[in-house]
């Protein structure tokens, strides 16, 4: 891979967390308090269906199975827990409780993608979650039992989403699109009968909470993750773990702009210990080759004769 084809993957890549970074302003400032399911299905389902009714195309084979567990981890379960988290701790916090998830994607990369860690490896890690720290935490940082569970458990699906998309791949003649929708419409799919049991009807909707969840379904969903599982494809499942930094590096910004908040010189600190753990875990040579598609047998489709 190309140095200049990493570095546009990588930024890329990077838009995505970028964006979900937003969505820490838009729960508080947009959304009804108190339905952390509703907001989770109104961003996920919708944007999925769209996606469907463009692309045609429905799984085959094992990937029904596939999509199913990949929809659950990536969306379903991964959305309840970041609102959940976002409801019940400040956006900082949530942001570094979720910072553990590049240790728990070298954990199982080494079981399910055979890859072994190495030193310079953990030392990112620990360097991205200190930067986190330094970011966002305030002396005044409330702290919530339900939300640090909720956000280890986010943190946990997306982890485990992120080393199992990058271990199946993608079928073969499946567009990015498809594959997106999929995981949209299961991840919010298997969440409208829990939200209906535990939260009620949702109530009736003010012209903010529209705004609010079309931007996250249209923006932060449909978009950014079509963008995020063409850089899974495409990057090393570490390296795009390690992207996600770009959401507290986004949340701490949108909020010295729009809620009038701090930016100290630590935060500065913070944000530059960030950025480079992400330069210490990026590739220093070409990359392996994307991997190859998968057919709807659930194997690998066979190379291009050359």
């Amino acid at each position: 891979m190309k140095k200049h084809t990493l570095m546009f993957d990588s930024l890329l890549t990077a838009l995505a967390p970028a964006i979900w970074g937003s969505t820490y302003l838009i729960t508080t400032e947009l959304l009804p308090p108190g339905r952390p399911l509703l907001a989770a299905v109104l961003r996920a389902l919708p944007a999925g269906l769209i996606l469907l009714a463009i692309g045609r195309k429905l799984p085959a084979g094992a990937w029904w199975w596939r999509a199913l567990v990949l929809g659950v981890l990536n969306i379903g379960a991964f959305f309840y827990f970041l609102f959940v988290a976002a409801y019940h701790l400040p956006g900082g916090v949530a942001a570094l409780v979720m910072s553990i998830q590049p240790m728990i994607v070298l954990l199982l990369g080494l079981g399910l993608l055979g890859e072994r860690i190495r030193p310079a490896q953990v030392l990112a890690c620990l360097v991205g979650a200190l930067g986190i720290g330094l970011l966002v935490l305030k002396p005044a940082a409330r702290l919530d039992g339900i939300g640090i569970l909720a956000g280890l458990a986010g943190a946990t699906c997306m982890a485990a989403g992120i080393v199992l998309t990058k271990r199946w791949g993608r079928p073969e003649g499946v567009s990015v699109l498809n594959f997106t929708g999929w995981q949209l419409v299961v991840g919010g799919a298997v969440l409208v009968p829990v939200a209906v049991l535990t939260e009620g009807m949702p109530p009736a909707l003010t012209g903010a909470n529209w705004l609010g969840f079309a931007y996250l379904g249209i923006v932060g969903a449909l978009f950014a993750y079509m963008v995020w599982f063409r850089g899974i494809q495409r990057l090393p499942a570490l390296t795009v773990s390690f992207l996600s930094f770009a959401s507290p590096l986004m949340a701490a910004l949108l909020g010295f702009v729009f809620l009038g908040q701090s930016f100290s010189l630590t935060q500065m600190l913070g944000a530059g210990a960030v950025i480079a753990a992400v330069v210490i875990v990026q590739p220093r040579r070409p990359a392996a080759p994307p991997l190859r598609a998968v057919a709807p047998n659930g194997r690998l489709a066979k190379a291009p004769a050359k």
